[in-house]
């Protein structure tokens, strides 16, 4: 059994002149049991610092651009399943409302659309870790969330 934790990370981009967020909607994938909206992210490479992670996704992603500098590290989420079974891994969710760039549908193989969301009226169903990372962040509660640690059984269930 491999004790390593997968890195990955995602962007919460918070346009707050319309307190609105970057979101996307993933497609159905292997690893999903159904389309679900989350924010812009991905795996971390090999070798490669995570605040420059976040920026490359969010580019690769959306569109948008953003300085490693002017991201935040916000909230971090330790998931101990993921849906594509390879086990846990570790989730840095960084902040910024310093981008440049227009939102758009980068990659419309992965998604079936992007989109800026009220940040109040966030859409579903989104994946459970980045519903929780948004939550936090849009409610300054803490930084740390563990996801699936509870022995529930529908842990892998989308939120509404």
């Amino acid at each position: 059994m491999s004790t390593a934790n997968r890195l990955a990370v995602s962007v919460i981009v918070h346009d707050k002149a319309t307190d609105r967020i970057a979101t996307v909607h993933y497609g159905k994938r292997s690893w999903t049991p159904g389309p679900a909206w989350t924010i812009p992210g991905g795996k971390v490479e090999a070798g490669e610092e995570i605040d420059v992670a976040a920026a490359r996704e969010l580019h690769e992603e959306t569109g948008l651009v953003v300085a490693p500098a002017d991201l935040r590290l916000v909230h971090t989420v330790q998931v101990k399943e993921g849906w594509d079974g390879l086990g846990q891994f570790l989730l840095f969710v960084f902040a910024t409302g310093e981008f440049t760039g227009e939102l758009v549908n980068a990659e419309p193989a992965k998604h079936l659309q992007v989109r800026w969301a009220p940040a109040g009226a966030l859409p579903g169903p989104m994946f459970p870790s980045s519903r929780s990372a948004l939550q936090a962040y849009l409610s300054g509660s803490p930084a740390f969330a563990t996801y699936g640690f509870d022995g529930s059984p529908d842990y892998y269930r989308l939120v509404e």
